[in-house]
């Protein structure tokens, strides 16, 4: 079970990262049909199948690299879905086997439950057309289902703290609402990304001319009409915004994250929670430094692909932290 868990922690991570790589590249209708690509199971490569393909979808040309970009994080995302099935039927066959640790049920049930959801999430990002809300709501499907993961692998990992930490205990609500913090920062950048605003503001520290004079929060979350939201559908005004409180986002967000790593590093006196607060520290800089990087070079797309994978480890690491506070001392 451990090991299916762990299996599954990896290839979750592979494709957080797939996700953002496939968005980043503008592949997100590299197939514009689900589960296939252009009425094929695959990825059509002889010259008479992408003929085939381009007379079947006239609107939709065929590129052969955004396809294979689609079509790679499909697989890994359908792989997953069939590990977190084998997870949840492993569970509940080991759920009253007498000679073992009881196996937790409710969480591989609802694991199996929202990857069956995302997977509905990721055909209507095809299938509406990259409309901004289902490809956020894919965007935290997918970070949900990898910080899930890891709460299950936590919860079935051998080992105990002696004693915990009691001193710490104190900063279990700080600690959750910090996780809620990020979550929510991560839903921004979801946003911001699903609507191509990453590079509305090309200054810091916050935009370029008059900016505050220009902020339009109704328009900048709201969802226009347009027959495709590829290559976005809001004003340059709505992706400023947009951008804008991203960025005042993560200002608090490292307020309130700095503000907890500075209380429990005062009061640990375990080594084990000293080095959980240093690797928090040390994803935080990480990540503030990718997103500056973001705005100074213009998006390159290692920096984004790593933003994205940072905060995902970074979001695991507070999972870790209040699990540790609440259920380990």
């Amino acid at each position: 079970m451990r090991i299916l868990v762990k299996v599954s922690l990896v290839l979750a991570f592979c494709v957080i990262v797939l996700g953002a790589f496939t968005r980043l590249t503008e592949a997100g209708l590299g197939c514009p049909d689900w589960p296939g690509c252009y009425g094929f199971l695959g990825v059509p490569t002889q010259a008479e199948q992408i003929a085939q393909a381009e007379a079947l979808y006239p609107d939709a040309p065929f590129e052969l690299d955004k396809a294979w970009n689609e079509m790679i994080h499909r697989y890994f995302a359908g792989t997953l879905g069939l590990l977190i099935l084998v997870i949840a039927i492993t569970a509940w066959r080991q759920k009253n086997v007498p000679s073992q640790k009881p196996t937790p049920v409710k969480l591989p049930t609802f694991l199996l439950l929202l990857v069956t959801f995302q997977a509905a999430l990721g055909m209507w990002t095809v299938t509406m057309n990259l409309q901004p809300l289902i490809v956020m709501g894919h965007l935290l499907g997918g970070f949900t289902v990898f910080s899930l993961l890891f709460l299950l692998y936590l919860r079935l990992a051998p080992y105990r703290l002696a004693g915990g930490d009691p001193a710490l205990r104190q900063y279990r609500g700080l600690a959750f609402f910090a996780l809620l913090v990020i979550f929510a920062q991560i839903a921004l950048g979801g946003w911001v990304a699903a609507n191509y605003a990453a590079v509305a503001c090309t200054e810091l520290p916050f935009c370029e001319g008059d900016w505050a004079s220009k902020l339009d929060f109704s328009g900048a979350f709201s969802v226009p009409a347009a027959d495709t939201y590829q290559f976005g559908a809001h004003d340059y005004d709505d992706r400023m915004t947009m951008h804008i409180v991203h960025r005042f986002g993560a200002i608090v967000a490292t307020a309130v994250l700095g503000w907890l790593l500075f209380k429990c590093w005062r009061k640990a006196a375990s080594g084990f929670f000293r080095r959980s607060l240093i690797v928090i520290s040390l994803l935080l800089i990480l990540q503030i430094a990718l997103g500056i990087s973001n705005v100074v070079f213009s998006l390159p797309l290692w920096v984004a692909v790593s933003h994205n994978a940072v905060g995902a480890l970074l979001l695991l690491s507070l999972v870790a932290l209040n699990y540790n506070l609440s259920r380990k001392a």
